[in-house]
């Protein structure tokens, strides 16, 4: 079941910048094939870049446990429910909002991806070498 999200997850990399780039491209399983075959034929197998994504917002995630843990400790001092309450609250509202600014960042940078991959432009701000960092690069044969 893993390894079905996990190529779902893979095939699907491009598949928003697909359907912007190909407007008239409307069925489903055609935008996948067109995302898994970018992929493949530019970068191979290797998801350095996409797992970057993931790892960075993880990282953010369990250093976000440190204030609310520092505000359970306050509350138990105060005796004070409101203080957890109220750091609770700006905790999710805080995730919520680095949820968000991920997605948009990564969506944003799969779109730079697909059209370095597919035309060869490197899209401002980015620079050729930061985008064949993204995935390892597939040697020609």
């Amino acid at each position: 079941m893993i390894r079905i999200i996990l190529a779902w997850s893979v095939a699907a990399v491009f598949a928003i910048p697909v359907i912007i780039q190909e407007q008239s491209m409307r069925n489903p399983i055609k935008v996948l094939q067109q995302s898994a075959m970018t992929l493949k034929r530019t970068w191979g197998e290797g998801l350095i870049g996409y797992l970057g994504f993931s790892a960075g917002s993880l990282v953010i995630f369990v250093g976000s446990l440190l204030p609310l843990l520092l505000a359970g400790v306050a509350a138990c001092l105060f005796k004070s429910v409101l203080v957890i309450l109220i750091a609770g609250v700006l905790w999710v509202l805080g995730l919520l909002l680095m949820a968000y600014v991920s997605s948009v960042a990564g969506y944003v940078y799969r779109c730079a991806l697909y059209k370095y991959a597919t035309e060869g432009v490197v899209p401002e701000p980015y620079n050729r070498d930061l985008l064949d960092m993204a995935w390892k690069v597939k040697k020609s044969s």
